[in-house]
């Protein structure tokens, strides 16, 4: 008889399931009403909004992840040819009690790693072979945890879904636009050629500040996960520093290519520390991060 499996040891995270759920509540709350007011605005065209809709969402939550992957240069690599770092996922999936992921490497000097997939069945974990060539080998530990931790938690799952609005925001101005409603006289599809784009552009943003939240939260929870699941904090806020500061050094064309990327990356390729660009940020400050970190190496008695 097979063994069902235990939930994985990351250390659980009531703040982040808590901050998941909430958002989750708001984004589904402000997806119903948008479709609603789609619904009365586009009266003629709710076909096309629902079949719109659905299609939109299957689409981004079953393949957005191995487009990402794509994107980005992810290449599987066997154990043979990567023998250290096969290693490496062996040990955190044996501490964590999870299924190994697929091991990729991606060809970019950009320091930096991610994980996609839905779940642990379909998940992938990246490194580029730049933060192969700088990192010890505990500080890749302390990432590929990291990264592990999003997959442990079904991260990727849920930020893609929460990212869903924003897209089915903007695909449904191009509905309004392009449905023949500008070539009507008619006084309610003017208004509805005027409202679309305005609602359309509101649940946008406000889908996009909730997602960037999360999405900062996320990346202190799995450095929180992956110190506790090491044992070695320190060893992550030294991987964190080092990227950091090697990203100064990477071509900016380099660093353009990888900024569309920037949620699923270790560390982001641009980061600011304006006020703005905090609020619009994917993770949080190098700051953040490290006083985090050592926070959790005084609990545990490190120096």
């Amino acid at each position: 008889m097979p063994r069902t499996r235990s939930l994985s040891r990351y250390a659980p995270d009531r703040g982040l399931a808590t901050r998941m759920a909430t958002t989750m509540f708001l984004i589904g709350l402000l997806y119903v009403v948008f479709v609603g007011v789609l619904l009365v605005l586009l009266r003629g065209s709710w076909p096309v909004v629902l079949l719109v809709a659905g299609a939109l969402f299957v689409g981004q939550f079953w393949f957005s992840d191995k487009i990402a992957a794509l994107g980005m240069g992810a290449r599987e690599v066997t154990r043979e040819q990567a023998p250290e770092l096969h290693g490496t996922v062996d040990r955190i999936c044996a501490l964590a009690d999870m299924p190994k992921p697929k091991v990729a490497v991606a060809d970019s000097d950009v320091p930096n790693a991610f994980a996609t997939g839905r779940g642990e069945k379909t998940a992938l974990v990246c490194v580029t072979t730049g933060l192969l060539r700088r990192l010890e080998p505990e500080e890749l530990e302390g990432v590929l945890a990291h990264e592990m931790s999003h997959v442990a938690h079904r991260d990727v799952a849920v930020m893609t879904i929460a990212s869903f609005l924003g897209v089915l925001a903007g695909m449904m101005t191009r509905v309004a636009l392009y449905s023949g409603l500008g070539r009507s006289r008619d006084a309610n599809a003017a208004a509805a050629m005027i409202l679309v784009p305005v609602v359309s552009g509101a649940v946008y943003v406000l889908s996009f500040l909730l997602t960037r939240v999360l999405s900062r939260y996320r990346e202190l929870a799995a450095d929180r996960a992956a110190a506790l699941l090491t044992g070695r904090p320190s060893a992550l806020a030294s991987a964190l520093t080092k990227v950091s500061g090697e990203m100064a050094r990477i071509p900016t064309r380099d660093l353009r290519k990888a900024e569309p990327y920037n949620a699923f990356w270790f560390a982001p390729a641009f980061s600011s520390k304006e006020s703005l660009g905090r609020l619009l940020s994917t993770h949080p400050t190098l700051e953040q991060r490290l006083d985090q970190l050592a926070r959790i190496s005084e609990r545990l008695g490190q120096v």
